[in-house]
């Protein structure tokens, strides 16, 4: 989490994800939200905003039922290496890339059922071939996570 973003907890203390900033401390001043957790100066002291602690991690004052959380979460490179835990399908090395599992070349699609997490090596080494053809095993199955599960990574 950056500088710029603040982290959402429920009334419950669940978290519910990252606000900007900015939103952060509109919800202060509009009192729906209270300061848990505050950034401190290098001297140790607590730096304000207005009658504010400067936000480091928010609570909601009010329950929010979080349904949507519980919906397929929306697919991108950096969501598949949260699902794999940035760690390679193949080695348990530390991912950085995005493998196909069936290769572009071969129709296989940008999907959560497709794509794994890999480290650049098991990346280059399995190539435009399928983990069979290559000779390599995949040590986990992919699956569509839900918004939830991807923010308790």
């Amino acid at each position: 989490m950056t500088f710029t973003q603040v982290a959402l907890l429920n009334a419950s203390y669940e978290p519910l994800g990252t606000v900007t900033f900015q939103h952060a401390v509109r919800m202060l001043w509009r009192e729906v939200a209270t300061v848990e957790e505050a950034h401190q100066a290098p001297t140790g002291e607590v730096r304000m905003i207005g009658p504010h602690p400067w936000p480091k991690v928010i609570r909601l004052v009010r329950y929010v039922a979080a349904q949507w959380m519980h919906r397929p979460a929306g697919y991108t490179r950096r969501s598949v290496l949260l699902r794999d835990r940035h760690r390679c399908a193949y080695c348990d090395g530390r991912a950085t890339t995005v493998d196909h599992i069936v290769p572009q070349s071969r129709g296989g699609s940008w999907s959560w059922l497709n794509t794994v997490a890999a480290c650049e090596r098991c990346n280059s080494r399995k190539g435009n071939r399928t983990p069979s053809e290559a000779g390599m095993h995949l040590r986990l199955r992919p699956y569509v996570p839900t918004r939830a599960q991807l923010i308790r990574r």
